[in-house]
């Protein structure tokens, strides 16, 4: 019997703003079988003026560092994983469990200001992760929060910009052999050490591309808020044409130069091992 084809699906902020958004996401990844390892952002924006939860937890971490407490900043991220969890029909379980690990990163040391921001950032995704697996679950389907630590996701020693280290790949090869769905928390991973540390701001985006590579995925799919990658973009130019197929190279030279549709260190996972790449709305 060949190897079962896996597909690894990534989803942005905006995927998982809200509960309605996190059911969207749920039925599309229900509706291939192949989709079986899940990688999640922190919620993003319920709507133009709203403030994502990573920059909920950089005020948070700021206000902490600042003050020692950071109550009012706390609440407001612990608010938007409730009304979220509320929205699912989830017991109250994992809201306590989102606030829990919360006040545990708040515990830690501030000496190192880079690594305390690091560790509270990161809070966003991996929660959102936890979310999203109990929801699968109480609807009935076999998945599973993955922690990067777990998995060995091991990333370089720097703070805030890490690079992924040549031994993840093998570590993070063995999810291959794990039942149901994996929901993986994108964005950040650890340091040989036990630290917490994230890739550049938009950094989900190269986690996909890792498991990608380690899982040999038949594709890489990445799910945004558009429709395709566009000649132009589509906030500044009114029905932009859009590219049915670039290479590699064209696509990281499009987002060097700004384009935000794919982190720019995204592809050199993916281009070592040949894996497609597919961006979906």
């Amino acid at each position: 019997m060949g190897a079962v084809e896996m597909k690894v699906a990534k989803f942005g902020g905006t995927s998982l703003a809200t509960a309605e958004q996190i059911k969207k996401v749920c039925d599309i990844i229900l509706a291939d079988s192949e989709r079986r390892l899940v990688v999640v952002s922190a919620p993003g924006k319920r709507f133009k003026e709203d403030i994502k939860v990573t920059d909920l937890l950089i005020n948070l971490a700021e206000k902490y560092m600042e003050n020692g407490s950071a109550e009012d900043e706390l609440k407001a991220v612990v608010e938007r994983y409730a009304e979220i969890a509320q929205g699912l029909n989830l017991s109250e379980d994992i809201v306590r469990v989102v606030e829990e690990d919360l006040r545990q990163r708040l515990g830690a040391l501030t000496d190192n200001k880079a690594k305390f921001m690091d560790l509270l950032k990161a809070a966003g995704e991996d929660n959102s992760a936890k979310v999203v697996a109990e929801y699968l679950c109480s609807i009935g389907k076999e998945a599973v929060y993955i922690s990067p630590m777990d998995a060995g996701l091991l990333l370089s020693d720097e703070f805030g910009n890490a690079r992924v280290l040549p031994q993840s790949y093998d570590n993070l090869a063995k999810l291959k052999n794990i039942e149901g769905i994996m929901i993986f928390p994108g964005f950040f991973g650890f340091s040989p050490n036990g630290d917490v540390v994230t890739f550049s701001r938009g950094g989900s985006d190269v986690t996909g591309s890792i498991l990608a590579s380690a899982v040999g995925a038949s594709v890489y799919e990445n799910f945004t808020d558009v429709d395709s990658v566009y000649v132009a973009n589509p906030n500044i130019v009114k029905n932009p044409v859009g590219i049915p197929c670039i290479t590699y190279r064209e696509m990281r030279e499009l987002s060097y130069a700004g384009f935000s549709v794919l982190h720019e260190e995204t592809l050199e996972p993916v281009y070592r091992k040949g894996i497609p790449v597919n961006i979906r709305n």
